[in-house]
């Protein structure tokens, strides 16, 4: 079965680097180990802090250890590679191994001042973000858990499992042994959310380079169809008369007005008629009534 191959080669890498770590553990800081296959055989590249205590007088510790992987895991030509880390607090392994090394120095008496200076030595070096947990018997006997972080770190996600960089270590003690946990997101790392805000506008300007010839070409022909589709249409409006001259306004006149009549009324009873006079324009005239007598009152003398 080709997925047992693939357990098996997992494991015998694990066994590799786990004796790899306890033969070097004396003589220096070690932060990861790989494996690589090529063509002349198997490649172990060690990264590490101090590569000179790693290497030995003219390389006496390289060449003891590629004695005893030939004999306890059968590898044919084991090459071994030693690379030094540049950036030590940006490794987190190099600094759950510092934080060890001075609680077993110091004691757990002061491991809340050596958690801040590590802090700030790794913010200081350009990390986004620092966690730093120390759990166990700190500092009396019932046994607690102190957490110390600064920066921004991702908690979930692909950029926590594969971006963040994480490290355990313990620390034998005389109360007992402490636990320490260590993750550190590094600045080179890209995260999908990042935003950059312009202060200003920024804009451009420059000639636009045509792409080539066929470029061109095909300019000159949407030119000649637009230039024909207008001749057409220009044609069709003068065939058919579409073009039409604007209507000349009528000119508004005055009506005439006609003479309004007032006449009496022809009641017998009434004497002496009268004829009312109510307001007209110029042109309106009274005319009395021929039926009826004068329209002036006649005067008569009354004698007593």
């Amino acid at each position: 079965m080709i997925e047992r191959d693939f357990i098996a080669q997992k494991t015998k890498e694990y066994y590799i680097t786990e004796y790899v770590k306890k033969r070097l553990s004396k003589v220096g800081s070690i932060s990861s180990i790989k494996l690589k296959k090529i063509p002349l055989g198997e490649k172990i590249i060690i990264y590490s802090s101090k590569p000179s205590l790693i290497v030995g007088s003219r390389g006496s510790n390289i060449r003891d250890l590629t004695k005893e992987l030939k004999k306890e895991f059968n590898l044919e030509n084991p090459q071994i590679e030693i690379t030094e880390v540049r950036d030590l607090y940006l490794d987190a392994a190099l600094v759950a191994e510092k934080v060890v090394n001075s609680l077993e120095r110091f004691g757990s008496a002061r491991f809340k001042s050596i958690g801040h200076k590590v802090m700030e030595n790794v913010i200081k070096s350009g990390a986004l973000g620092v966690e730093l947990v120390i759990s166990g018997k700190i500092p009396s006997a019932r046994a607690k858990s102190w957490r110390f972080y600064q920066g921004y770190l991702k908690k979930c996600g692909d950029i926590s499992i594969e971006g963040v960089k994480k490290a355990q270590a313990s620390a034998l003690l005389k109360t007992g042994i402490i636990g320490v946990k260590v993750a550190i997101m590094p600045p080179d790392l890209e995260l999908p959310d990042k935003i950059e805000l312009l202060s200003e506008p920024h804009t451009e300007v420059g000639e636009i380079k045509e792409a080539g010839a066929e470029v061109k070409k095909n300019e000159k022909k949407g030119k000649r169809v637009k230039a024909e589709k207008k001749e057409a249409v220009a044609d069709d409006k003068k065939a058919a008369g579409e073009e039409k001259k604007p209507r000349k306004k009528k000119e508004s006149v005055p009506k005439k007005t006609s003479p309004v009549v007032i006449e009496a009324p022809k009641t017998a009873t009434e004497a002496p008629q009268t004829v009312i006079e109510t307001p007209a324009p110029e042109n309106v005239t009274v005319m009395p009534n021929p039926s009826s007598p004068s329209s002036e009152p006649t005067k008569e003398d009354h004698t007593e």
